[in-house]
């Protein structure tokens, strides 16, 4: 008889996994389960291309529904799984009980939302996750009216970028001490404060959200803790995700901060596997969750490839990016734990890069507009060249002849 495989998800993860389970096993049923309404879309140009009306939902699509119906891939949408029964290989959905030989929690993660009474609830009040976000929240990004944003990291700043553009008045409000505090050193951070400031964002750091207020339900200013109040027309929550593991916590799998899942991409239970933001995993020693597009589609593949037969172990290769008005950053590794930061310039005009060093070992770098540092610093990071902190401080050392 052929394998069923079922993949609860609607994202990048659960779409690789798919593709890579057609390629392995022609006969196999697959069907893909997503609660939202659109086929499974690339999550990344909301921010950026999508709200800008830049790229419409038809590219924004992963794969057009004639790849699923050639791959003989069933897909069900708008379709929530309520449950897993891991002794019976089942989930629930809609009244329904759908069996499976092996399964994928490939759930991804959801917005980080503020607590009850804050006035989130409010007419002008945005999250940003899902496109149903953008559409709601795209008409009011109008030229000439007032958006406060509640959270300085690349969601954040990427939407005031757009903003901008669309000449609206754009105000950012951090808590922490700096923009990108938890995710970038503060050579980053001074680098897109200076940009935004020079599109004339106002950033307000180191200020922490009070609440929303409004009239009749409609938002019409942001109040902060020191009682500062921002008029407000519009106004966007990001300060976050959390790993949406409710699913399989409930279930009974393992577990925090996600699904915890070994270098196989196999959770607690040996017939059910995940994926992407979800998955919690070992990495150099640690713990973590990759919130990236590499990570959902390479990790996806291996587990798919496990669900199929083989044992193959997974290893993560750390790589992000940003769009940011005429800025495209790009970010090899993980920057934690470091101890030097190195800035280094770009062959080309207004290119810069910093490189993370933790003793003497490069773990990240950041890239703006400097899409060669980006290439050679991830080959760096991924393989076994060492490089000193004097070459990479050397402005005029050429750091892709090491790779030779």
């Amino acid at each position: 008889m052929s394998q069923r495989f079922l993949i609860v998800g609607g994202g990048q993860a659960a779409v690789s996994a798919a593709a890579e389970l057609r390629a392995r096993d022609a006969t196999a049923q697959i069907m893909l389960i997503s609660d939202e309404d659109v086929l499974p879309y690339q999550r990344p140009p909301l921010s950026k291309a999508y709200l800008a009306g830049d790229m419409p939902l038809d590219r924004l699509l992963l794969r057009p529904r004639k790849w699923y119906d050639e791959a003989k891939i069933e897909t069900r949408l708008g379709l929530r799984v309520d449950a897993i029964d891991p002794q019976k290989k089942t989930v629930s959905a809609d009244g329904g009980s759908i069996p499976y030989d092996r399964l994928l929690l490939a759930t991804g993660s959801r917005v980080r939302r503020l607590p009850e009474g804050l006035g989130d609830d409010l007419a002008g009040v945005f999250y940003l996750r899902t496109t149903a976000h953008i559409d709601a929240m795209e008409p009011h990004m109008v030229a000439g009216k007032k958006l406060v944003i509640i959270g300085g990291g690349y969601v954040g700043l990427e939407v005031a970028a757009v903003a901008r553009k669309r000449g609206m008045d754009v105000t950012l409000v951090e808590a922490a001490e700096r923009i990108l505090q938890r995710v970038a050193a503060s050579e980053t951070s001074d680098y897109f404060r200076k940009l935004h400031s020079s599109h004339g964002v106002t950033l307000l750091e180191g200020q922490s959200f009070q609440r929303f207020e409004g009239d009749d339900g409609k938002l019409h200013s942001v109040m902060l803790a020191d009682g500062t109040i921002l008029e407000a027309d519009v106004a966007l929550v990001g300060i976050g995700v959390l790993p949406n593991d409710d699913l399989a916590c409930e279930a009974g799998i393992a577990c925090k901060n996600g699904i915890l899942v070994d270098e196989f991409c196999s959770t607690s239970d040996p017939n059910i596997f995940a994926a992407g933001d979800c998955a919690n995993f070992e990495h150099l020693g640690a713990r973590i969750r990759l919130e990236s597009v590499p990570n959902a589609i390479h990790q996806a593949e291996v587990a798919a490839a496990n669900m199929a037969g083989e044992q193959l172990a997974y290893a993560a290769t750390p790589w992000f990016w940003s769009d940011q008005y005429d800025v495209k950053l790009q970010i090899a590794g993980l920057a934690s734990s470091y101890d030097t930061v190195i800035r280094r310039p770009g062959r080309r005009e207004g290119a810069m890069s910093h490189w993370y060093f933790r003793g003497d070992e490069l773990i990240a770098v950041d890239a703006m507009n400097d899409a060669p540092a980006f290439m050679t610093a991830r080959k760096l990071i991924e393989g076994t060249v060492a490089v000193s902190k004097e070459v990479v401080a050397d402005a005029e050392a050429d750091l892709r002849g090491l790779l030779r």
